[in-house]
């Protein structure tokens, strides 16, 4: 754990204060269906102090697991005139292995070595690794992070990214305070979607064992200022306890990445590249029918497509959920009548109808896999009976995203052969797949 700036102003509640209040806290159990924990921290020892009874319970339960910290903890002694910033990265890695060993010995750990004190500044890379640590699974796994609200800027910002992570791969959240025990109140609970993990004999001796393993932090470097003791008594009381804290239910993350390229760039698609262009040409060129009397197009960016749709059709409802892909949508679209341009989410906020042409050109991969599911449920209970179902999709892993197009047409795909529909077209390019879907009349 990196020294926060203001950690000899940091006002100090014992641990004993919170004993009454935490005894009327809800219980926690492990999810039974939860097969995979994630554990990340921001610095080695977050995840051993906030959540190593809970690592313990996990593997011995025969779950999973897997540890991840954003950065090695080398800033945590800036004035150490005995170890370098090298020099501690080292040892705490070291310590990180040792202690998850003593927690859960079969557990992955990795370090993402990114800078302490900065990692607010990376959280594009955080997002795709917790990301790519889940998978498409996400149903299967339990993601536990620092607090969002805990007062030290990398362990918010590592809150952040899980929650985003979270959020894009349907990965249960549950967040743990660690300083929020040093600087917050018990009143503070009342306010707070907090409950309790009762932690066994066994899973106490475990973290004990485990938060000794974090020398660095714990003990001295050595006799010289600048080499003190971080974590003393007082602040590791507060992680002695026969039970483990952790915030669950808490506000869905604020993702905001796809309105904020819109933002940054006017045309963040390159829309008149040869790619796009060839690819909107063929998407036309595959309908099967010349005119549609109501289409409605998911994700519409910046309107390009949109604008070569509305020739194909009476009406056209093109949505998105970026405030900014809306309003540069409605520019280019502007003047072309029949076509409306609105912003709503997808599938949350489904702008009920009975659709004629239903397009997911580009999109379905920004998607969570049950977000997914649920677009394409709502494409098959809207569609019209003689309606078909466009799609077309980058056939590469977006970063960021569990997942990749070709897994959004095989979803779209299966659901329909299943529901009697049938594949009325495939296009199959290095760069791109195309399939248009319908029904079986």
């Amino acid at each position: 754990m990196i020294a926060p700036r203001f950690r000899h102003d940091l006002p100090g509640t014992t641990a004993s204060s919170w004993s009454d209040v935490l005894a009327s806290v809800p219980t926690l159990e492990l999810p039974g269906s939860r097969g995979r924990v994630v554990v990340v921290g921001a610095h080695p020892d977050d995840e051993t102090l906030g959540a190593g009874g809970l690592l313990h319970t996990a593997a011995r339960a025969g779950r999973s697991v897997e540890v991840m910290t954003a950065t090695a903890g080398e800033g945590s002694h800036p004035h150490s005139p005995t170890h370098s910033p090298d020099r501690l990265a080292e040892a705490r890695r070291a310590e990180l292995r040792r202690a998850t060993k003593v927690l859960a010995p079969d557990a992955h750990v990795t370090c993402l070595d990114l800078p302490d004190g900065a990692v607010a500044q990376h959280d594009e890379e955080l997002v795709a690794a917790l990301v790519e640590a889940i998978g498409t699974d996400g149903d299967d796994v339990l993601l536990c992070a620092p607090w969002r609200g805990d007062g030290h800027p990398d362990h918010e910002a590592v809150g952040r990214a899980a929650a985003t992570a979270a959020h894009r791969t349907d990965a249960l959240l549950w967040e743990y305070p660690v300083w929020w025990w040093h600087w917050g109140r018990p009143d503070d609970l009342a306010a707070a979607h907090v409950a309790r993990l009762p932690l066994s004999m066994d899973a106490r001796t475990a973290k004990r064992a485990a938060v000794a393993a974090h020398e660095s932090q714990v003990r001295p470097l050595s006799a010289a200022p600048g080499d003190e003791v971080l974590l003393g008594p007082d602040l590791l009381a507060h992680f002695d306890r026969d039970q483990e804290v952790f915030l669950v239910g808490g506000p869905e993350a604020d993702d905001e990445s796809l309105d904020r390229v819109h933002r940054e760039r006017p045309d963040p698609w390159d829309v008149d590249s040869s790619y796009e262009r060839r690819k909107r040409a063929v998407s036309l060129a595959s309908l099967p029918r010349e005119r549609y009397p109501l289409a409605l197009e998911v994700g519409c960016s910046v309107g390009a497509l949109a604008v070569d749709l509305a020739t194909r059709s009476d009406r056209l409802l093109a949505v998105d959920d970026s405030p900014a892909a809306v309003d540069l949508a409605r520019r280019r679209t502007a003047g072309i009548d029949g076509l409306e341009v609105e912003l709503a989410r997808v599938p949350e906020e489904w702008p009920a109808a009975r659709y004629d042409l239903v397009s997911v050109s580009e999109v379905g991969y920004f998607l969570s896999p049950r977000g997914l599911a649920e677009l394409v449920r709502l494409c098959l209970t809207s569609l019209a009976d003689d309606g078909h179902v466009l799609l077309c999709h980058w056939r590469h892993q977006p970063v960021g995203w569990p997942l990749a197009g070709p897994a959004v047409h095989d979803t779209f795909v299966d659901a329909f052969v299943a529901a009697g529909g049938r594949v009325l077209v495939e296009h199959q390019e290095p760069d791109f797949l195309l399939h248009v879907l319908g029904r079986s009349t």
